[in-house]
């Protein structure tokens, strides 16, 4: 008699010694001071994190506090850099305004249109996402859907738009302010279940936030299970941080059993399930509960795929990256994407630029086996799509950056190479000055881009079935 399929979920080998199953417990700026006097962070620091938080996101929880803080080290130790908002992430006349209002019982109102003007200086939605990216479906918005790129969707769920902590360098911290105008959100998968129907060239749906992860498996279920009555979707994809910041909710949480198995149902569906773990810094992956996390994971026949930008007071130096892109390919992972931190937020205190990157991820990349130069960077995920910075190149007229478009809005444009003349500044796309020879449409594309969430697919397939006649 054959024997019984064992689910991988309870084929997983349980853990050394099981720790005591921990209830997830968020801290927000309210709990500033008692933070303060738990972990005995310095009055000024403690001041400028009370003045900060008013504008941008804070969370942090009782694992990353414990696992992953060196308070030893604080203020330049990466983790705290990542969770705690730090004076130089505001100009000094901001914080110094936001710390007198909040020592004035007497100006709340002030404050709050203080915070706000503040909010909005700080680009919230960078490379055209809500004039360029949402949906429409007979003229009206898909609300909580992106779609830049033809075969892909990306899929805001209400529910899972808060994470588990925050980090200081997100680039979708808009997300977490409270403010319902710069939100991305669905009630319900219905808008994105309807839009899928009538757009069968998307087969990558991606579940993004905040963090989908955040969210219970009855809940997550109610958005997945629909997906896979939608034959044209073959990949389901998952943004998450929790690996990092909360492995227990794989390993110890409640359903964390039950999340697997809806990950095994997935696949048993044949499509791919590819879980994209966000780990910054390697010290995220020393824990046993995130080694366990992950083999949990890839235990139910999902893919692990590892991305995260390069951010200054993180990781900005090739020793870290190197530990990182090793530490998950140890774990099974894929090293993925290591992107530029985008132009928003804080970005003048997290930016790195271009020139350094590529210096930080070329140092890093040479030291790695084979199995992990699956890594593509750095890359910027900008207007007209992700551009990877392949290094330079002199020509008789100068000094150039080697420039390539590894997605794109337009589909012809994926693959092409382009120049921009060398600046040791410059941080953004934006900064950059394209060479005088630079293709027409991909100067278009890059100075103003299509005014649409996806390139018209009609003219595209006219232009490629002309390009395919005169190859």
């Amino acid at each position: 008699m054959p024997s019984p399929a064992i689910s991988p979920v309870s084929a997983a080998a349980p853990l050394a010694a099981a720790p005591e199953t921990e209830r997830f417990r968020a801290y927000g700026s309210h709990h500033v001071d008692a933070l303060t006097e738990r972990f005995g962070i310095p009055q000024d620091i403690a001041r400028s994190i009370r003045a900060l938080a008013t504008v941008l996101p804070f969370r942090v929880n009782e694992y990353v506090l414990t696992q992953l803080v060196d308070w030893e080290s604080i203020p330049r130790d990466p983790i705290f850099q990542m969770v705690f908002p730090q004076r130089g992430m505001l100009p000094a006349e901001d914080e110094r305004r936001l710390t007198g209002l909040l020592d004035d019982p007497g100006a709340k109102k002030e404050l709050r249109r203080t915070v706000q003007r503040i909010r909005h200086r700080l680009n919230p939605h960078p490379s055209g996402q809500k004039q360029l990216n949402v949906p429409t479906v007979d003229g009206d918005a898909v609300p909580g859907l992106q779609h830049k790129y033809r075969e892909t969707v990306l899929y805001f769920p209400g529910q899972g738009q808060t994470c588990h902590a925050y980090c200081t360098y997100c680039f979708r911290w808009a997300q977490f302010v409270g403010d319902a105008e710069l939100r991305f959100a669905a009630p319900d998968p219905g808008g994105l279940i309807g839009y899928l129907g009538r757009h069968p060239e998307v087969h990558d749906v991606l579940v993004t936030g905040g963090d989908p992860m955040i969210m219970s498996t009855e809940r997550l279920r109610g958005h997945i299970e629909p997906l896979l009555a939608v034959d044209s979707v073959r990949t389901v994809r998952i943004g998450t941080k929790s690996v990092a910041y909360w492995p227990q909710r794989f390993v110890t949480d409640p359903d964390a059993d039950e999340v697997l198995r809806l990950f095994e149902r997935v696949v048993a569906s044949g499509r791919n399930l590819a879980v994209m773990m966000h780990f910054t810094h390697p010290r995220e992956l020393e824990t046993d509960l995130a080694r366990r996390a992950v083999a949990r994971i890839r235990a139910t026949g999902a893919l692990a795929y590892c991305q995260a930008p390069l951010v200054a007071h993180v990781n900005d130096d090739p020793a870290a990256w190197s530990a990182l892109w090793r530490a998950e390919l140890a774990v099974g992972a894929v090293p993925y994407y290591l992107f530029v931190e985008r132009d928003t937020g804080p970005y003048e205190y997290f930016k790195v630029p271009l020139a350094r990157a590529h210096e930080i991820f070329r140092a890093a990349y040479l030291t790695l086996p084979g199995l992990a130069r699956t890594v593509r960077g750095p890359v910027m995920s900008a207007t007209p799509g992700k551009v990877v910075v392949d290094g330079t190149t002199e020509r008789h007229d100068g000094r150039y950056f080697q420039l390539r478009l590894l997605q794109a809005r337009d589909p012809l444009l994926v693959g092409r190479p382009f120049l921009a003349h060398y600046d040791e500044n410059a941080a953004w796309l934006s900064d950059l000055r394209l060479a005088d020879d630079t293709p027409a449409e991909i100067a278009t594309a890059v100075t103003g881009g299509p005014l649409g969430p996806v390139a018209d697919e009609s003219a595209t397939t006219a232009r490629f079935d002309e390009e395919l006649a005169h190859a």
